[in-house]
């Protein structure tokens, strides 16, 4: 089971960041998804999150506040040839305006990101809500939704498995 941080990223207008993905033999096989990725090394689920959503979007340092764990969920997924079967961990970070219009795909991809990311958005709670397009965790509208409205758990909530 690979140990994954992921990072619900969100402006100053609730405005959520994602990652535009693809398969990398078929574009048309595409979806969004939350930066983040696999933890290296003896790092922690936290420095994972912060290396990663530099690495995906050169979004560092002073400008991201990492907020609480919100979320936990088991999933698994073909992609590039093989089955990925994740531990995976939702954190909470909040940037400002300038750091927001800055988010771009950076250059610290791998050579598997590469040929797989095809940009980056900012949705808002209507749009993600509204599309039909494929996002992952497949409820994220909802859980989006639930916390504008509530604000993060006290503690994080355990999502269903998901399995593709």
């Amino acid at each position: 089971m690979r140990k994954v941080a992921r990072v619900i990223v969100l402006d100053p207008d609730d405005r959520i960041l994602l990652l535009h993905g693809m398969e990398p033999d078929d574009p048309s096989d595409d979806w969004w998804f939350t930066p983040g990725g696999g933890l290296e090394g003896d790092e922690t689920r936290e420095e994972a999150a912060l290396r990663e959503l530099a690495e995906e979007t050169g979004i560092t340092g002073e400008s991201v506040r990492l907020g609480p764990l919100l979320w936990r969920r088991e999933c698994s997924f073909p992609f590039a040839g093989r089955r990925w079967d994740q531990d995976e961990w939702y954190y909470l970070a909040r940037v400002d305006r300038e750091t927001a219009a800055a988010a771009a795909v950076a250059d610290g991809l791998s050579e598997l990101e590469k040929r797989s990311m095809m940009g980056l958005r900012w949705w808002t709670y209507a749009e993600l809500s509204a599309t039909r397009e494929t996002v992952y965790p497949t409820k994220l509208a909802a859980l989006l939704g639930q916390l504008l409205e509530e604000g993060p758990p006290i503690s994080p909530v355990l999502l269903e498995t998901e399995r593709v």
